[in-house]
Formats: C-alpha cells, sequence, structure tokens
C-alpha cells in the first residue's frame, strides 16, 4: 500500500512485438510477456497493488499524461522496437521519474531509450542467447527487494547477460547473477534519479519462461514496493533561492537553464 493507504498503482508496460510476430512466444506467454509480469506482481501483491498493461502499439505507446500522472509505478520490458518508442514519450517518462514515479526496468530494458537518458551511458552488456543456467546470488540480503528470496535461487532456462555491463555505479548492488560459462552480471541494482527511484533486474527472456518463475516474480513484486516514492506530491526538483535565514520559503530561480 501506498502511504495514503490505498492500492499502488502499477503500470506495466510491453513492447508486444515477439508476441505477435513469433508463434512459439506466443504460444509460451499466451497474455504477453506484460500480461506473464502483471500477473507476478497481483499474485504477490494481492490487493496492495492495482495493476494495468499497456503495450507499444497503443495510443502514445500507452503513456499518456494522464496515464503517468497516475501510475506510482511503471515496469519496463522492450526488446526488438527499441527504436519505435518515440522520443517525445521517452521525454515523458523521464520527466515523471524526476518527479517521483518509480521505474522497474527488466531484462533487454536495459537498451530502452529511457534508461539510457537515464543512465547516461551506453547500457551495452556481454550476452549469449543460447539455453543456459542463471544462478541469481543476493549480494545483500538485508534489502527491501531480497526479501522472502531464496539465497541463491536457480533459472533453469535463461539466456547469459555478463560484464562488462556499461552503466553507473548503482545505488545499491542487490543480486549479482553467474552462468556457466563462468560469466558474471550485475542482475539487480538501484538507482535514484530526481525524486524517482530506479530498480534493473535481469532475468527474462522472450525465448524461455522466466516470467512464471516464483522467485523471479517475486523479486518484481517487491521492486515496485521498494520503487514507490512516499512523497505526497509530485514534483521535479528546482533551483530555489533563499534568503538568510528562512530555511522554507525559496524563490524560484530562472537562469541559464531555465525553460
Amino acid at each position: 500500500m501506498t502511504q495514503n493507504n490505498r492500492p499502488v498503482r502499477v503500470l506495466v508496460w510491453g513492447e508486444n512485438r515477439h508476441e505477435q510476430l513469433e508463434p512459439e512466444v506466443a504460444a509460451r506467454y499466451p497474455d504477453g510477456m506484460h500480461g506473464a509480469v502483471a500477473d507476478g506482481i497481483r499474485e504477490n501483491l494481492g490487493d496492495g497493488a492495482a495493476v494495468a498493461t499497456v503495450t507499444l502499439d497503443d495510443p502514445e505507446h500507452g503513456l499518456t499524461e494522464e496515464i503517468l500522472a497516475g501510475t506510482d509505478v511503471l515496469v519496463w520490458w522492450g526488446h526488438a522496437a527499441h527504436s519505435e518508442v518515440a522520443d517525445e514519450i521517452v521525454d515523458r517518462v523521464h520527466r515523471h521519474v524526476l518527479e517521483g514515479m518509480g521505474l522497474v526496468v527488466l531484462h533487454s530494458g536495459h537498451w530502452s531509450k529511457i534508461f539510457q537518458k537515464l543512465m547516461g551511458t551506453t547500457c551495452t552488456l556481454r550476452w549469449r542467447s543460447k539455453h543456459d543456467r542463471e544462478i541469481v546470488w543476493t549480494v545483500d540480503p538485508t534489502h527491501p527487494i531480497a526479501q522472502g528470496v531464496p539465497h541463491p535461487f536457480i533459472i533453469p532456462e535463461q539466456e547469459m547477460y555478463g560484464e562488462f555491463f556499461d552503466v553507473p555505479a548503482p545505488d545499491e548492488l542487490v543480486f549479482l547473477s553467474t552462468f556457466s560459462g563462468g560469466e558474471v552480471f550485475r542482475s539487480g541494482m538501484t538507482y535514484r534519479r530526481g525524486y524517482g527511484k530506479i530498480f534493473y533486474f535481469s532475468p527474462g527472456d522472450q525465448d524461455y519462461p522466466v516470467y512464471f518463475h516464483e522467485h523471479v516474480r517475486r523479486v518484481i513484486a517487491n521492486g515496485v514496493q521498494w520503487a514507490q516514492t512516499l512523497r505526497p506530491e509530485r514534483e521535479i526538483p528546482v533551483l530555489l533561492r533563499y534568503e538568510t535565514e528562512d530555511f522554507w520559503n525559496g524563490q524560484g530561480y530562472r537562469g541559464a537553464m531555465a525553460r
């Protein structure tokens, strides 16, 4: 629940292209990967979450100003069509994150425009797509996102992601994954940008039923709970000028960076 005792409002964004173009993916995820992710959140948070889904092909990618204003946490999965996400929509999502909307970025969402914009890096990594086994190790057992999750847990079939992962040093490293080729990957990390909190979690791929894995579902749900803001209002951080001994009544400054 949020601080005013209403359910956390969760919006799961799915690219939804593999499910339309590849019959084996549609069979694996009959309600789409976004549907499986949404079901996992509902399964773990119950009445504590109000979960909706939108996709790339919805008007404005399902990310209108009104929808984002009513979203506490946005969950993002994309892969094959990052370039089709309109820049103005990315700018809109970016602003809402800075204002306090939580963001959970999954798997190949590492290369999404919104994640790259928030990280300020290429967000590239090492990968191998053939069948592999991922072991997810808890690095920070005290972190809220790690609660109720075995240490470690095993994903029998998964794509390999490995270092070097070109992202900024995280605020918190929660999970580290290992693979059969000896690779390691920082698979669960948190960031803060403006008033918004961001959780990146790598497990999940269209070729494997990872989003039905009970511990993956739990981690995503925990990430949603963690990413919601406790601030009563959404607003972007602004530069304010204060008079001496006036700690409360800052005046907005419009200078060289004003918009």
